[in-house]
């Protein structure tokens, strides 16, 4: 029996390079980073179409903070309850948590359940991200088709999958962003535990190959017998980003979102205080994945939480890296000036402009 899907290459964002080409545009003040997006239950929303990721050391009220003076979007993590929503705008009246800029996060549990129905039944939001590690599973499936039909006017991310089933599978749900990407995170170790994943780069480009071919018969669909009713799905590229470079290549290779975890880690906004390594004088912070021992021990037991499972994640020291706007401010400028390279005057641009070259090595060498 024929055990390749393909002899294909697969690749990741180290595995490429961005060709440049001729611009009209000769600064990166020139490019426009946000964008509006019309969604199927004819919600807009429009800003950076950049997330930080739903875990306990990155998906707070801090960073929401920060990023959504850029128009950023934070998925806060799922262990924040009501209260801790309702304790924000309190002590923040004058800067209350806008609906567009953060997203409810659920596992697929009853406890999870519970505690989404309960947020989304008492305060304002626009944005749920339903997360767990295998977006396959049946109960994930069934999961998806309750909440959609539920909150049929919320916009619905979901995931993890990573190939182009996984996309007909919460496209046929309706879903409204579908998240892809398995293993690649930094603090992720599924790929080492289990075998299973696919490189972040191609994973992209099968999956926006898959949801555009869904939008276009959907649009055609639309247009012959419901107008008012056109299904669109988005696609959000879910690890891998190491610097801005990859940011680059992500929304280069279609991405319509990418969501950031490692890279947020680190600053003063968060949690968890600076260690300092009394040999060499370093200052580091806790990250650590949500399927890791530590995250398990710590976030589960403390809600109550029955989902406890085998460690599919790790424990990192990332160094301290300050305040978080200056690694914001360094990521959206290497986005800009990846831009200037193409003659993309926005991410939509970005997209059609971006020619890949394979290479060998993507950094000189005596810089390292």
């Amino acid at each position: 029996m024929y055990k390749f899907d393909s002899m294909d290459k697969y690749l990741d964002f180290r595995d490429v390079l961005i060709l440049p080409k001729k611009s009209k545009l000769n600064s990166r003040k020139d490019v426009v980073l946000e964008r509006t997006i019309v969604f199927q239950n004819g919600v807009l929303w429009t800003g950076i179409p950049i997330i930080a990721a739903n875990m306990t050391t990155i998906g707070t009220l801090e960073l929401y903070k920060v990023l959504s003076t850029y128009k950023i979007i934070t998925a806060l993590h799922k262990f924040h309850k009501l209260q801790d929503l309702l304790d924000y705008n309190k002590e923040n009246s004058e800067s209350k948590l806008n609906p567009d800029y953060f997203m409810i996060s659920t596992g697929i549990g009853d406890d999870d359940y519970k505690n989404l129905t309960f947020i989304l039944d008492n305060f304002e939001c626009k944005f749920i991200c339903v997360d767990i590690a295998n977006g396959y599973i049946s109960k994930f499936n069934d999961f998806c088709k309750t909440l959609r039909a539920e909150y049929p006017e919320k916009i619905i991310i979901a995931g993890n999958v990573c190939t182009s089933e996984g996309i007909e599978l919460l496209n046929a749900l309706e879903i409204d962003i579908v998240k892809v990407g398995i293993g690649g995170g930094s603090a992720c170790t599924t790929r080492i535990q289990t075998g299973v994943g696919m490189p972040q780069l191609s994973c992209i480009l099968e999956c926006v190959q898959e949801c555009t071919e869904y939008n276009r018969i959907n649009l055609e669909i639309c247009y012959e017998y419901d107008q008012n009713k056109h299904n669109k799905s988005y696609v959000l590229s879910d690890g891998g980003i190491t610097c801005p470079g990859d940011l680059a290549k992500a929304f280069g290779a279609g991405a319509d979102f990418v969501m950031i975890g490692g890279a947020f880690a680190g600053h003063d906004e968060n949690p968890g205080q600076i260690i300092n390594d009394e040999k060499t004088g370093a200052k580091h912070k806790l990250f650590y994945g949500m399927s890791s021992t530590y995250a398990m021990k710590n976030n589960y037991a403390a809600n109550n939480n029955s989902d406890y499972r085998s460690s599919e994640g790790r424990e990192l020291k990332v160094a301290y890296k300050g305040p978080l706007k200056n690694t914001i401010e360094n990521y959206l400028g290497g986005l800009r000036s990846a831009c200037t390279y193409t003659n993309s005057a926005n991410l939509e641009e970005l997209a059609l402009n971006t020619k890949f070259i394979i290479v060998n090595n993507q950094y000189n060498s005596h810089l390292l």
